[in-house]
């Protein structure tokens, strides 16, 4: 086994016959049914796996159109009504001087989400192509966007927010807007669809790769 450098051997569980929890990442040997610790049934591979993955995304993406077409915040007045979207809003930001704000609240409506789609599909679409990108980095990706996704609520939190403070009777009152709901669809559908990828599907390329037969 050569282990100096970017030649090393990788060796899968698969290859030491043994299998983990998806759930509580206890091992077990293979062909174990179901876990002993948390009672979760153990499966080697998700076969069904992308299938899941691209559903979700799909779903995430139609709900993502209309989250920023919407308006995401409606400002009532004594004089008047606006509607502000995502966009929109984070230009009045802008116009106000709250620069700042305006950056968070475009990094984490428009830039995090995008990231997500592209990067949840360039996975999906990696494990069942030939990828320039090392296995490593690609598991790295991974791990990035399932941390990133308890955070891509904070739109709807400050929605919600100035929705309870902001309520001056027939003074002013701010409410969220249809798009609130698509946003927070979005969400939920980009954090289910980076859930159901197995990312055991990155190192079964590699194996496969390793495996093939040298037609040099």
């Amino acid at each position: 086994m050569d282990v100096t450098g970017q030649n090393a051997e990788i060796v899968s569980a698969r290859d030491l016959g043994v299998v983990a929890c998806t759930r509580c990442t206890q091992v077990w040997p293979a062909g174990t049914q179901t876990c002993g610790r948390c009672g979760r049934a153990i499966i080697a591979r998700d076969d069904k796996s992308l299938q899941r993955v691209w559903a979700w995304w799909l779903v995430g993406l139609m709900c993502y159109i209309p989250a920023n077409i919407y308006p995401m915040l409606r400002t009532r007045t004594l004089f008047r009504v606006q509607e502000d979207t995502i966009i929109g809003g984070a230009v009045e930001l802008l116009h106000h001087g709250a620069a700042g704000v305006a950056i968070i609240v475009l990094v984490a409506s428009v830039v995090i989400p995008l990231g997500k789609f592209m990067a949840i599909a360039f996975l999906a679409i990696s494990v069942t192509r030939p990828s320039s990108v090392s296995n490593h980095h690609r598991q790295m990706l991974y791990e990035v966007v399932e941390y990133i996704g308890r955070w891509s609520m904070i739109d709807i939190f400050v929605v919600a927010i100035m929705s309870s403070l902001v309520q001056l009777n027939t003074l002013a009152a701010i409410n969220p807007g249809r798009a609130s709901l698509f946003f927070a669809l979005s969400v939920i559908f980009t954090m289910l669809s980076a859930q159901a990828f197995d990312s055991r599907m990155i190192w079964d390329v590699h194996a496969k790769r390793e495996g093939a037969p040298d037609n040099e």
